[in-house]
C-alpha cells in the first residue's frame, strides 16, 4: 500500500505523462487520435515501458453477454490509458475510465486529451469499494 504522499504507480504515470507531453509538443492539437496514439507507442518504447494495446473484454448483465469494450492502451499491466483528441473533456470521458477501470480489474488510469492547446490529463484510481479520482500532479 502507498503512503498518502506518494499515488499508486507514480513514477509509471509520470514516465507517460512525460511521454504524452513530447508528442503534444511536437504535433500540437489538429491531429487524429490515431497519430497521437501511434506517436506516444513510439515514446513509450523508447522509454523501455512495456504495453498492450487494443485490449478487448467481453461484459456481463445478469450473466448474459451484451457486447465488448476495447481499450487504447494498458501500460506494464498495470495503468489504463485512455486517449481523445477532442477539444474539452467532458464529465462522462472521466467516468468511461473509472467503468474501464471496474471491467478491467486495474487500479489506476490516465485520460489524456491531445486535442486542447495545453496537453489535458487526469489521473484516475480506484479504490474499493468506492471509485476516487486524482488532478493532475
Amino acid at each position: 500500500m502507498t503512503s498518502n504522499s506518494q499515488l499508486p504507480y507514480e513514477t509509471i504515470t509520470h514516465q507517460i505523462i512525460g511521454c504524452a507531453m513530447r508528442v503534444h509538443s511536437f504535433y500540437g492539437l489538429g491531429f487524429p487520435e490515431v497519430i497521437y496514439k501511434r506517436s506516444l507507442l513510439i515514446e513509450l518504447e523508447d522509454k523501455n515501458l512495456r504495453y498492450r494495446t487494443e485490449m478487448e473484454k467481453e461484459i456481463y448483465y445478469g450473466g448474459k453477454f451484451v457486447g465488448k469494450r476495447r481499450l487504447d492502451l494498458i501500460v506494464d499491466d498495470k495503468i489504463l490509458v485512455e486517449i481523445k483528441a477532442i477539444r474539452e473533456l467532458e464529465n462522462s470521458h472521466y467516468k468511461q475510465v473509472l467503468n474501464y477501470l471496474n471491467v478491467f480489474d486495474l487500479e489506476v488510469g490516465l485520460l489524456i486529451n491531445f486535442g486542447a492547446e495545453s496537453l489535458q490529463f487526469k489521473r484516475l484510481i480506484r479504490s474499493a469499494p468506492s471509485v476516487k479520482s486524482s488532478s493532475n500532479p
